[in-house]
C-alpha cells in the first residue's frame, strides 16, 4: 500500500481540478434538478466511510420522493426522467468530488454503501472499511451494477489488500473508459440494485 498522505494529496488536486473543470456542467445540473425535483437538487445521506465512520454523501438528486413509508425505497419507478440521463452517464457522481476535497472520501476506493449494511459484513467483508470510500472502485470497473453483492464484496477487500498508486491510475482511467461506453451497467434497470440482505 502507497503512503496515505501522498494518496490524499492525489485526491484532493485532481478533485479540485475536476470541480474547477466540470463546474459548468454542475451548474447546468443543479438548475435543472431545482425545476424537476421543485427546489431539491441535491441528495444528501449518512453513509459509512473509513473505519465506519459516518459521513454527508452528496450526490444529484435522481429519484422521486417517497409518498409514504411503504413504498419500496430501492423501486425503479422512482427515477425521473432526468435522474435516468443523469444515472446513465454516471453524472450523479460528480458531486462527491466535494467529499473527495474534504477527506471524506477518495477518488479510488470501495464504493459507500448503506449504513444499514454494517452490521451484516462479516470479518473479510469489513476489511472494506480500512480505506476511505471512493468515488470509482474495483469493483466499478470489474462490472459495476452488473455483478452479485457477494462479488462486489469480493473486488473491494482484494483492491484493500493490494492497494498501490498504479493501480488507482489504471482504476481511473478504466472508469473513464467505462463511463464513456457505457460498458458494465445494466441500463434497463436504471442502475438499481436490490438490496442487499446479508451473507446466506
Amino acid at each position: 500500500m502507497y503512503n496515505p498522505y501522498i494518496k490524499r494529496v492525489f485526491d484532493f488536486f485532481l478533485s479540485f481540478f475536476g470541480i474547477l473543470v466540470l463546474l459548468p456542467i454542475i451548474v447546468v445540473l443543479v438548475l435543472m434538478l431545482i425545476i424537476v425535483n421543485r427546489g431539491k437538487p441535491f441528495f444528501l445521506q449518512n453513509r459509512p466511510g473509513k473505519n465506519g465512520k459516518l459521513f454527508k454523501i452528496i450526490k444529484f438528486k435522481t429519484m422521486a420522493d417517497l409518498k409514504s413509508k411503504d413504498d419500496d425505497v430501492h423501486s425503479v419507478s422512482r427515477i425521473t426522467k432526468a435522474g435516468a440521463f443523469i444515472r446513465k452517464y454516471s453524472l450523479d457522481e460528480i458531486l462527491q468530488l466535494i467529499n473527495v476535497l474534504k477527506g471524506d472520501m477518495s477518488l479510488i476506493g470501495p464504493r459507500p454503501l448503506l449504513v444499514e449494511y454494517l452490521p451484516l459484513y462479516n470479518e473479510t467483508q469489513k476489511k472494506r472499511h480500512n480505506v476511505r470510500p471512493g468515488i470509482t472502485g474495483w469493483a466499478q470497473i470489474k462490472g459495476r451494477n452488473t455483478i452479485s453483492w457477494e462479488k462486489k464484496f469480493e473486488y473491494d477487500v482484494w483492491y484493500v489488500e493490494n492497494l498501490t498508486f498504479l493501480l488507482d491510475i489504471n482504476i481511473l482511467f478504466l472508469t473513464i473508459k467505462k463511463v464513456i461506453k457505457k460498458e458494465g451497467v445494466n441500463v434497463d434497470q436504471n442502475t438499481i440494485m436490490p438490496a442487499w440482505k446479508g451473507n446466506n
